[in-house]
């Protein structure tokens, strides 16, 4: 064998490698995308609501003085007298604690400029309730709006199940919205709700959000909050299905926030989130394949092969390069199975989204988004360079727009 044609086996197999990885993610994304088209809606708990648990909701914010009224006038009609609504201002410089006490409820204040991160305040908040703690602590951001009835239905389905439950978080696209905010307003409704639908449906479990979060206070007090982790809610959905708590997802409750308007705020988030994203699948998917194992538990791998599937652009980034290179080497003499593999990935994309948009988005997004994702994807790159080179660790707040009640 000459050294070309030992490169080109080589090449291939190198090809072969990549196109067979690619098949993991992609194959756990269409089935959870496939799943959720046969999910129905039915009312969950329906006895546990007759007689409602005592809740503590925690409300972490960090100066958001500006917007937090509305998400206390959407949250406060939905408590009882027996139920307490407690917002931690964290390190707060403006009026938040004011504004949140002027509107009816609890606030407390910390400052401790060397530890920032909803983490901590969230871990301050619980050591405040924990000498008259409630049967369920739910955990709502400042930004966002509940929807009437969510609060009830994720304590009860909580109390009742005794397990961390998830209710539906999405982002609403800001008024005349531009493509690409539609893109990324649907890419975050297949990750929050049709694969959590999907997973639902199936008898798994699901991750943590980040808001609209309700534990049993049995459950919570188990773990700790107190980190910097700038994804601190998927962290802890891991600490707790590891624990042997793992999430359920409630379809009958709703929390909505909106996407930053101003593009430098927009890019923070979106940083954020996938670089936190990104350093979890690296650290804690080997870490629950290993309990999955010693334990002898499904649900962790479950979960481990939910956490394999990237963020959708990338993923769809990831096959296009190698789908081009394999093309573009089949085309110099190496095989056309890595391509055809390939190909056939690709179908199970595209079947997954327009399957997710049709059921779950055509209502909100006309089915020009689709033609917008290229262009989207393409503004990403630069966030995943910057993940290569030098990754967000620490947390920063993103700055707000205001939200309204709707």
């Amino acid at each position: 064998m000459t050294v070309y044609q030992l490169a080109i086996r080589c090449f291939e197999i190198v090809l072969l490698a990549i196109a067979l990885g690619l098949f993991i993610p992609i194959s756990v994304f269409f089935v959870e995308c496939i799943a959720a088209l046969f999910s129905q809606h039915q009312t969950e708990c329906k006895d546990a609501l007759v007689s409602q648990p005592r809740v503590d909701v925690l409300v972490p914010a960090h100066n958001e003085a500006a917007g937090i009224s509305a998400t206390l006038q959407s949250l406060l009609p939905q408590l009882s007298e027996q139920d307490r609504p407690i917002v931690i201002a964290d390190n707060c410089d403006d009026e938040t604690a004011a504004v949140a006490q002027k509107a009816g409820t609890t606030a407390i204040s910390r400052y401790d400029p060397q530890h920032m991160g909803k983490g901590y305040a969230l871990d301050y908040g619980l050591q405040y309730i924990a000498t008259n703690p409630p049967e369920v602590v739910v955990m709502v951001d400042a930004d966002c709006i509940v929807h009437p009835g969510a609060i009830a239905r994720i304590a009860c389905l909580a109390k009742a199940t005794v397990r961390p439950i998830q209710a539906v978080y999405l982002l609403t696209p800001p008024p005349n919205p531009e493509p690409k905010e539609l893109v990324s307003a649907l890419a975050f409704m297949v990750k929050n709700l049709v694969r959590p639908t999907g997973l639902k449906q199936l008898g798994l479990p699901c991750l943590l959000t980040g808001t609209g979060m309700a534990f049993p206070w049995s459950v919570i007090q188990k773990v700790s909050l107190a980190s910097g982790n700038i994804v601190e809610d998927m962290q802890l959905a891991v600490d707790l299905a590891i624990a042997g708590y793992s999430p359920q997802f409630c379809l009958d409750a709703q929390v909505t926030g909106v996407f930053p308007q101003q593009q430098h705020a927009a890019n923070s988030q979106r940083t954020r989130w996938e670089h936190g994203y990104l350093q979890i699948m690296l650290t804690q998917i080997p870490r629950l394949l290993r309990a999955s194992i010693h334990q002898k538990r499904f649900d962790l791998l479950a979960i481990a092969l939910d956490l394999c599937v990237p963020p959708l652009s990338l993923l769809v980034m990831m096959w296009a390069t190698a789908i081009g290179g394999a093309a573009l080497a089949g085309g110099l003499g190496t095989s056309w199975l890595p391509t055809i593999l390939l190909a056939m990935e690709g179908l199970l994309i595209f079947t997954s989204i327009v399957a997710a948009w049709s059921k779950f988005g055509r209502a909100n997004f006309p089915v020009q988004t689709m033609f917008a994702v290229p262009l989207y994807i393409l503004r990403k790159i630069p966030l995943y360079l910057a993940f290569l080179v030098q990754p967000q660790t620490k947390w920063i707040r993103t700055q707000r727009d205001s939200v309204t009640e709707k």
